[in-house]
């Protein structure tokens, strides 16, 4: 299913800045696990994705699956899809399967903001913290039949008529492709209330509309179309991170002289109630699956960075990434 919503929304300045902390790669695991945990391969795991098939959360839980099966740290994982509002149809589901400690959750920023602007009770905060996987840049995109060339082309164009240009994002209103956008605005000096932000739920849904050339342009990561990028079909005008993506021919943001950078990540959490022992468990078993060269072959063939961290600092970071996007949410008149 596919909820499109056209918005026009200001951008406040205090969000601005909110990806720009708590997010750097760390590649260390900040907590320990039991002697004895994940002894034997994880057996019965589930993880749900909380959007369509071939979205971010999707390739990234699916490379994750591929890897703890392929590396004998996991048996039969089964990666499943519950899509709807945002990733809040999914994220209910985690929280009221209290104590499942074979149900998890591939997530990230959509998800929170989701869960404000749809006005969810199920709050990501609710969720038993994994880990935080990676971390990746987002990237502004058009078709090849778009008019669009460089990065300068669509600014002139976006800066001379805000409202005619079409601005497409695979997640809701707080999400990382609706925060892109609007902060790019501002930092190309246009006014955000003449926006015209329409939402897609997940990188599925929003790839034929760039394909379809239905949209002036796209905000999104990279990594979910880098087959089309590399056949020609969607082209790259710049790229959001503070260096070049590799594999990717276009400049970053601050290259063509626009202040900004700007990273999303994704991570996994479990159902509230879940025993110490499964925690411990589902923890080693990502540890584990990080440590490998299979996992750091994933990374670069999808221009991922490692930004894992896991248990008390990830909870640590899910509350403060929760507090953030409510406060932006909040002033933006979306919560």
């Amino acid at each position: 299913m596919r909820q499109i919503r056209a918005l026009r929304i200001a951008a406040v300045a205090a969000g601005i800045a909110l990806m720009a902390t708590g997010c750097g790669a760390t590649g260390k695991s900040s907590t320990s696990t039991t002697s004895g945990a994940a002894a034997g391969p994880v057996t019965g795991l589930q993880i749900m994705v909380p959007n369509t098939a071939g979205g971010g959360y999707d390739t990234t839980a699916r490379a994750a699956a591929k890897v703890l099966d392929d590396e004998k740290i996991a048996t039969n994982t089964e990666v499943f899809n519950l899509a709807g509002a945002g990733g809040t149809v999914g994220l209910a589901r985690v929280v009221n399967e209290k104590g499942n400690g074979d149900l998890t959750m591939l997530m990230g920023l959509g998800v929170v903001g989701a869960s404000y602007t749809n006005k969810s009770e199920s709050k990501l905060t609710d969720a038993t913290p994994l880990a935080r996987l990676i971390e990746e840049p987002g990237a502004i995109m058009v078709s090849k039949d778009s008019p669009y060339k460089t990065i300068d082309d669509l600014v002139k164009a976006w800066k001379a008529d805000p409202a005619s240009i079409s601005v497409g994002g695979g997640s809701s209103p707080g999400g990382p492709d609706h925060l892109l956008p609007m902060q790019l605005a501002g930092a190309v000096g246009i006014d955000a209330t003449k926006v015209n932000f329409v939402s897609y739920d997940g990188g599925g849904d929003l790839l034929p509309a760039i394909l379809g050339n239905k949209l002036g342009f796209a905000a999104s990561g990279a990594g979910e179309y880098l087959k089309q990028i590399e056949s020609g079909e969607v082209r790259v005008l710049a790229t959001s991170g503070e260096k070049r993506l590799e594999g990717v021919d276009a400049p970053t943001l601050k290259e063509s002289n626009i202040d900004l950078v700007f990273t999303n990540w994704r991570g996994v959490v479990a159902p509230p109630g879940i025993s110490d022992e499964d925690k411990a468990s589902l923890i080693a078993a990502l540890e584990k699956m990080h440590g490998t060269e299979a996992w750091k072959e994933a990374l670069k063939t999808h221009s991922w960075t490692d930004a894992f961290i896991t248990g008390d600092e990830f909870a640590s970071f899910l509350t403060e990434q929760d507090k953030r996007v409510a406060d932006v949410l909040t002033k933006l008149g979306l919560a």
